[in-house]
């Protein structure tokens, strides 16, 4: 089994509703985000995916949330923009554009700070 990873960055504001602290107040994170894909084949030159492409992909979704209230976005409508759920959100997100019967997403970590953050896998 291969195991790909990408590292990207997003800057955003959010509040945690109904929650008891200083996160119910508007605040921002300059997140990390790292996506890892996993594969049992290489192509015919080894490559598992195209680094270029899987770039691209992630890029196009973490762009959506790149200097905006994430409070905002149809995906927290009806939940907390928390580490978790963001993590959640864009697993589904990008394993419905990049899996494939070779490739698979695997896990989506985030981090809001370099002390904490948040991993979502199935």
């Amino acid at each position: 089994m291969y195991e790909i990873f990408v590292k990207m960055h997003f800057s955003s504001a959010h509040r945690l509703i109904s929650y008891n602290g200083e996160c119910s107040k508007l605040h921002g994170h300059n997140w990390e985000v790292m996506v890892y894909a996993r594969t049992s084949k290489l192509n015919e030159i080894g490559i598992a995916l195209d680094f270029k492409e899987f770039k691209k992909s992630v890029k196009e979704e973490i762009d959506k949330f790149d200097h905006v209230y994430l409070n905002d976005l149809e995906d927290y409508k009806d939940m907390n923009p928390t580490a978790e759920n963001i993590a959640r959100v864009l697993y589904n997100t990008l394993s419905k554009k990049i899996n494939t019967d070779d490739i698979k997403i695997h896990m989506v970590e985030i981090w809001e700070s370099e002390k904490q953050g948040a991993r979502y896998f199935e």
